[in-house]
């Protein structure tokens, strides 16, 4: 079992899932229960997959959490540049957060590499 809180990726995704709540906060009204929420949703889930997978009794288990992780994360990526497309957000608001999300991606490879 890891202590995730310690964990530098789990500190990134924490940060990444705040700057998606603080940036959909703007988006249109009507969004509220389509793009707003997809976008809170997979942010929330990356930091709570790293955290539930630190939480498992072998490595390989959180390896299995990592994984899903990936996918989160790529799902956050599209949506993000859609809502970039649709201007719902600026580039300026939203490019730093797809930086700090491909930052977490790599780290998020390196771990699952070490935990052979």
């Amino acid at each position: 079992m890891h202590r995730f809180e310690e964990l530098k990726i789990w500190q990134k995704a924490m940060d990444i899932a705040e700057h998606c709540y603080r940036v959909s906060a703007d988006f249109p009204k009507e969004e509220k229960y389509n793009l707003t929420s997809q976008i809170r949703r997979s942010s929330v889930s990356i930091p709570s997959n790293i955290a539930e997978g630190a939480g498992r009794n072998s490595n390989g288990e959180f390896k299995q959490f990592l994984g899903v992780t990936n996918g989160s994360s790529f799902e956050l990526l599209t949506q993000l540049y859609l809502s970039e497309r649709l201007k719902f957000s600026t580039k300026e608001r939203v490019q730093p957060i797809i930086k700090e999300l491909l930052e977490v991606c790599k780290m998020n490879y390196s771990l699952q590499k070490s935990l052979l």
